[in-house]
């Protein structure tokens, strides 16, 4: 959804937040695809009756378990935070302009200036 979002709407660079939230998780799915009937699409179909005969296709990425509050620098991310930002980015077919790790103001990894 994410992709096609991007897509129509022009978005070329996004915005992750509540990263933390997934601090504590072994691992964390993405929905990189669906399928129907066994068939791959790559799309989110706008047919109510297709919709509701799809099935989100996961990947499983590991997680981080530790806290990312203090983060204040992509670098100081733990490796596999800074892997699954890198893969959403992929998918969406965007850049990333800043990551939250917290409801503080302070608590925003700028990545890029996109003002």
């Amino acid at each position: 959804m994410a992709r096609y979002a991007a897509e129509i709407n022009g978005i070329d660079t996004i915005a992750i937040t509540k990263l933390d939230v997934l601090d504590t998780l072994p691992s964390i799915k993405i929905c990189v695809r669906y399928q129907r009937r066994e068939l791959p699409i790559d799309y989110l179909p706008s047919n109510m009756t297709v919709l509701n005969e799809i099935q989100p296709v996961y990947e499983e990425m590991p997680g981080w378990q530790t806290p990312t509050t203090g983060v204040r620098r992509l670098q100081d991310l733990p490796m596999a935070a800074q892997n699954y930002v890198a893969r959403i980015c992929q998918l969406v077919g965007a850049r990333l302009a800043l990551i939250g790790v917290g409801p503080e103001r302070e608590q925003t990894i700028t990545i890029e200036n996109v003002f």
